[in-house]
């Protein structure tokens, strides 16, 4: 088994990678996936995050409203800290139990948006990072999300910079680039992981 911690800044579009490394037969774990399914109503963990932050981070129908607790959070590191106290070790475990029902000859690829900021590039045996110039992202984020410029702002100014990232990056793909071309390099990836999975 390989397992690869796949990173990038917002709107660099990892999420894209990951689709295509699926297509060519990677068993996804994906992190943000997972964040969400480990506070969704009834779990304990969206317990504690209204224990944590209040009743007014729900919606009406009881689930997270998540835009609400984000204008929360990423305004203020301390408050940021508290919430990935609590759903940093559910998502861990939730992980640990999907990698585990694997193959053993399996491409595992963990899409881990903060993979630089908590320091996690030593969990892996190969991190590929998905790189986008800062205006490519900005663009993204505001064209595709609907994010204001300010919001899209201050979601990149809170992740780690484009050069955190690249210094822990095995593998780097390019993502400022048409998507045919970003399917050839993500080709070229696979056969690399694949080997690696071989000689592991």
């Amino acid at each position: 088994m390989l397992r690869v911690g796949l990173t990038g800044g917002i709107g660099a579009g990892k999420s894209e990678v990951s689709r295509l490394l699926v297509e060519h037969g990677a068993v996804l774990i994906d992190a943000d996936r997972i964040a969400r399914e480990v506070v969704a109503p009834g779990t304990p963990g969206l317990a504690a995050v209204v224990a944590a932050f209040g009743e007014d981070v729900l919606a009406e129908d009881g689930s997270l409203d998540r835009p609400k607790l984000g204008s929360i959070v990423f305004a203020d590191p301390e408050k940021l800290a508290v919430l990935n106290r609590i759903v940093h070790p559910l998502v861990r475990e939730r992980s640990t139990a999907l990698e585990e029902a694997a193959a053993e000859d399996a491409v595992v690829v963990h899409d881990v948006p903060l993979l630089t900021e908590n320091g996690l590039a030593p969990l892996y045996d190969l991190v590929v990072v998905v790189d986008a110039a800062p205006a490519t992202q900005l663009d993204r984020l505001m064209r595709l999300r609907g994010m204001t410029e300010q919001d899209a702002r201050a979601r990149m100014a809170a992740q780690a910079t484009r050069e955190q990232r690249r210094e822990i990056a095995d593998v780097v793909v390019d993502n400022d680039v048409p998507l045919e071309e970003l399917r050839r390099r993500v080709e070229e990836v696979w056969d690399e992981l694949v080997r690696g999975a071989h000689t592991e």
